[in-house]
């Protein structure tokens, strides 16, 4: 299996074989190269995962997943359920990553605020299952927002991911699924992972922004850090 510098080429070759929708100027803003992925930030040894739908302005910018207004939400709950305090800089927020890995449906910021079609998401699923399956160690995954759980229906049973949805206590609840993943010699892998729904943190979500440090740190609480 190979490295992960060698998967994230992988995926740099993909995006230049055949175009689609990428928000250009904000990477040329940024002075980056869209066609390099912002794969993730954080410790691929980490039991926990927090996996989005796709990258903002913010993201690109930084360089990792989860920095911008929804993310910073992420990360300051993560590091008060890990230091039962607030954090007091932005350097201190950054050792959060020490703890967690964070990634996204697809590593790319598509233009404006609009998801990735099924289309794109389906092109760039194998290196986003190898990186989950053999480059990342943990098996827990708070998924944020709808899009980001429903990307892991194809690793469940027929019709469960999205049954699991409509059910009230969905962001409560656990759902165990089996990631799955083939090697360089097609050679299929997989690890069971459990899904820990969450609302996505962007201050658009009206219903649940006001809700979401509550929510996750109910999910937090089931870890032992």
């Amino acid at each position: 299996m190979s490295d992960i510098e060698t998967l994230i080429e992988q995926i740099r070759i993909e995006a230049e074989r055949e175009p689609f929708p990428i928000d250009v100027p904000i990477y040329q803003s940024a002075k980056k190269d869209p066609n390099q992925p912002i794969l993730y930030a954080g410790n691929l040894k980490s039991q926990l995962c927090f996996f989005g739908r796709d990258l903002g302005r913010d993201e690109v910018y930084a360089g990792q997943p989860l920095i911008g207004a929804a993310g910073t939400l992420v990360r300051e709950g993560f590091y008060y359920a890990l230091h039962g305090t607030k954090h007091k800089t932005k350097k201190d927020l950054l050792t959060v990553c020490d703890r967690i890995l964070m990634t996204n449906t697809v590593p790319y910021k598509p233009p404006g605020n609009k998801a990735y079609s099924t289309q794109v998401k389906e092109r760039f699923r194998p290196f986003m299952e190898k990186f989950l399956l053999f480059h990342w160690e943990g098996n827990q995954i708070i998924t944020l927002g709808t899009e980001a759980f429903k990307w892991f229906a194809p690793y469940g049973k027929k019709g469960e991911v999205n049954k699991f949805f409509l059910q009230d206590d969905r962001y409560r609840s656990k759902l165990p699924v089996m990631l799955t993943a083939k090697d360089e010699l097609g050679m299929q892998h997989q690890r069971e992972v459990t899904l820990l729904p969450l609302p996505h943190p962007s201050p658009l979500n009206q219903q649940y922004y006001d809700l979401f440090p509550k929510m996750l740190q109910d999910r937090l609480n089931d870890f032992e850090f």
